[in-house]
């Protein structure tokens, strides 16, 4: 069952984020990276309520009305980010990175290795 709620404001999150990348090059990767960190919150609360397989329904959803890369394993990424760095305030130097160091980063299994790349 999908949630619309939480589907909704995961769609109008990344239109939003489609719309800005368009218009505003220079800060669109920090702005990404906040809302690839928002939507990983969204779902993560929206698979505490409906079960993890929420990220599969909303990606089939997602593919259709915002684009093919807001695929199963992107959504999967943003939510694995929000819960690495839920405890972070998204700093300056958190945003620094972009999206792709921040998938590099995902990939290693230790959160204190995670941050010391970081660092």
């Amino acid at each position: 069952m999908i949630n619309i709620n939480y589907y909704d404001e995961i769609k109008n999150k990344l239109i939003d984020d489609e719309i800005y990348g368009k218009v505003k090059d220079y800060s669109k990767e920090r702005h990404r990276v906040i809302t690839y960190f928002e939507v990983g919150k969204i779902l993560s609360e929206a698979g505490k309520h409906y079960g993890e397989n929420i990220v599969g329904k909303y990606s089939e959803k997602l593919m259709i009305d915002v684009g093919k890369k807001y695929n199963k394993r992107t959504l999967f990424r943003m939510k694995q980010f929000y819960e690495v760095f839920n405890n972070e305030k998204v700093s300056p130097v958190m945003t620094q990175l972009t999206w792709t160091h921040y998938l590099v980063l995902l990939s290693i299994k230790n959160k204190n290795a995670i941050y010391y790349y970081i660092d």
